[in-house]
């Protein structure tokens, strides 16, 4: 049985070992802190990668600030850390699919990463704003991975990790850009190949803002810089500035042309050709070769200038309407996977495209296949292609520049608290559930996340466009519980930290929706399951048992903190095997011991004591895909001993692990 590691992952070992694999020769040894370690020659990898060299002092065109380089370590540091559930602050926690996670929001990140790694479609942000007032997240640039590892998930005296960033700070810039680096960094990773991250700011970090994003995402991903007129104020010195971006960044190059063809014409010629598709379809009965006839009249009776000639690419037709076949399915850049893809009347694997597919895993692109987004050559010689349904995408091109209703979004959030002013300046509902639905084109399944929550405007936003569309939207709100000033009303109305006013908003926005619409939310998620970050479940014996004495291995035997639940054990295997969060959960009992099953057995996991061969017997009947016990857990050495062979005889392809 292999044990779960139960951290996040060291992503600078990752990254070494990958330049180890392409570039043997590039691998040395060198002396740090006294010891002797591998490491990559820095001079040999540079003259494997290009014929021309850029290193020293020499010019070239760069973005850096101080601390820029640990900036990088802190995002692929590893973590022991996890994320405890809370029933008693979840709203309908066992059939909710939607997460509310407390805590620091680049240790969160950290933990989600392998879980939610290319499968959310939209970010949306809105960080601290670096005026001079904003608090920043303070994060130990001094720490060794070491160190950060054994204290991670702890805070200050004050349940915090935020500092006031002051404009006479010598390092005001400095700080806010360690502060962001890092989180884009990881959440880039966390987006589909077809996702979009959307970060709001102001005039103070906009420039900077855009720099880092271009690193982050590439610049040839940016898309817009969406202005928002909100207010004036009066009391302006010089200009009355009242307006504020959003910065919007794909994942992928090929995402953007793909979209740019539909999105740059107009809504109207959409609906022109719609019209005209279900015309021509009644008149010639589905006959797929004369409607196409008739619409490639249509498209020629157009203007050469029109924007609406962008739809014309759309040659071919079916029943699900105007298509394109001609979609690139390579990885952006090379080195995409190379998993096999069989064709679905040879059952062969088809060819691969020469830079790998560009999903990101087989489950991934077998639901584009499912949607009709893919299509297949006549045998598995040819590399298939990505299908583009001009129907999928009506939407009129979003504008640059709007007016957001500042003051109607504080009205609307107060008189949701009974008119007590709680939270300066929400967002506008309205603003962010037009991104959305902009963005989530598909409303199925698509997971939204926020990681600097506030008051949870995303999360209402979610909700209430699935309520108007019947959308299957996920969100997931992440937010450091920031302490509520003594003197403020929040505080003054029972809220302790911004978290709590979070979770209440989604609650009373939650109620709110299904009482206006009752015919038409009766299947609506309005509910959110509540983790919160905490240190690792396991004590140091087990990350490190080499440091201690094998005397008092007796005493260590359980490797488990005291004040730690089974469901807590739960929640941080899921996170070790990429378990998604808001997976259904079903608590059983087995033989008088406590077992949970996860998504329909996917896992079985039993972290109680005494468990016996036949208990084994019936779980490893269950054939469950993992199957997870503590290494105590068994009732007798002979258990343990035969562990393996009772799953070996009734689910040898079973994953089993240990704690």
């Amino acid at each position: 049985m292999d044990k779960l590691k139960m951290h996040t992952p060291d992503k600078t070992r990752e990254n070494f070992n990958k330049l180890a694999v392409l570039f043997p020769n590039a691998v040395t040894e060198t002396i740090m802190d006294g010891e002797v370690v591998r490491a990559i020659d820095a001079d040999v990898l540079r003259q494997e990668i290009s014929a021309t060299v850029v290193g020293g002092n020499e010019e070239r065109y760069q973005f850096t600030w101080p601390d820029k380089k640990k900036s990088v370590l802190l995002a692929n540091s590893p973590i022991a850390a996890t994320l405890r559930p809370c029933r008693e602050e979840s709203a309908d926690f066992d059939n909710t699919e939607n997460l509310y996670i407390e805590g620091d929001n680049l240790d969160v990140l950290k933990l989600m990463l392998e879980t939610y790694l290319g499968k959310v479609k939209m970010i949306y942000i809105d960080p601290p704003y670096n005026t001079g007032n904003d608090f920043v997240y303070e994060d130990d640039f001094a720490q060794s991975t070491g160190e950060y590892l054994a204290i991670s998930g702890q805070y200050d005296e004050e349940g915090n990790r935020l500092v006031k960033n002051l404009d006479s700070n010598g390092r005001f810039h400095t700080d806010w850009l360690n502060m962001i680096y890092p989180r884009l960094r990881l959440a880039r990773d966390l987006l589909r190949d077809d996702g979009v991250c959307i970060i709001s700011i102001d005039d103070a970090e906009v420039e900077n803002l855009r720099k880092v994003c271009d690193e982050v995402f590439g610049e040839q991903n940016f898309i817009a810089c969406l202005i928002y007129d909100k207010n004036r104020k009066n009391d302006a010195k010089y200009f009355s500035v009242g307006h504020e971006y959003m910065l919007v960044y794909f994942k992928s190059t090929q995402t953007i042309y793909d979209m740019g063809i539909i999105l740059r014409a107009s809504k109207e010629g959409v609906d022109e050709v719609k019209a005209e598709f279900m015309r021509l379809r009644k008149m010639y009965n589905d006959d797929w070769a004369k409607v196409n006839e008739g619409l490639k009249a249509l498209y020629a009776s157009w203007p050469k200038n029109d924007d609406r000639r962008a739809l014309a690419r759309f040659t071919k037709v079916d029943q699900r309407g105007p298509y394109r076949d001609d979609g690139n399915i390579n990885w952006p850049g090379g080195g995409g996977p190379t998993y096999n893809v069989i064709h679905p009347i040879t059952g062969n694997s088809c060819k691969k495209p020469i830079s790998g597919w560009r999903y990101p895993t087989i489950a991934r692109l077998q639901e584009e296949i499912e949607k009709g987004h893919v299509i297949f050559g006549k045998d598995e010689t040819t590399v298939p292609r990505v299908r583009m349904n001009l129907f999928d995408s009506d939407k009129e091109v979003m504008r640059s520049v709007n007016f957001s209703y500042a003051q109607t979004a504080t009205q609307a959030f107060n008189k949701l608290f009974d008119n007590i002013r709680l939270f300066e300046n929400p967002k506008n509902v309205d603003d962010i559930k037009k991104l959305v639905e902009y963005i989530t084109v598909t409303k199925d399944g698509d997971i939204i996340i926020d990681f600097f929550s506030g008051s949870a405007t995303t999360a209402h936003a979610v909700m209430q466009l699935n309520a108007e569309d019947s959308g299957k939207r996920k969100f997931i709100m992440v937010q450091l519980p920031e302490v509520c000033d003594e003197n403020s009303e929040a505080y003054k109305a029972g809220y302790k930290n911004i978290c709590e006013i979070g979770k209440e908003r989604i609650r009373r926005a939650g109620k709110k929706i299904k009482d206006e619409n009752p015919l038409t939310t009766t299947d609506l998620d309005v509910g959110f399951r509540v983790l919160k970050l905490d240190s690792s479940n396991m004590k140091d014996v087990y990350y490190t048992p080499d440091k201690y004495e094998p005397m008092l291995f007796d005493k260590l035997a359980d490797n488990i903190k005291e004040d730690r639940m089974p469901e807590d054990l739960l929640f941080q295997v899921m996170l070790d095997l990429g378990i998604l969060l808001s997976s259904k959960i079903e608590r059983c009992e087995i033989g008088g011991k406590t077992v949970f099953s996860v998504a329909d057995n996917f896992l079985i996991a039993c972290f109680d004591s005494d468990v016996s061969d036949d208990m084994v017997k019936r779980i490893a009947q269950q054939k469950p895909y993992y199957a997870v016990f503590r290494d105590s857990s068994f009732a007798s050495d002979s258990v343990a001993a035969n562990f393996e062979q009772i799953f070996a005889t009734y689910s040898p392809a079973t994953v089993r692990r240990v704690l």
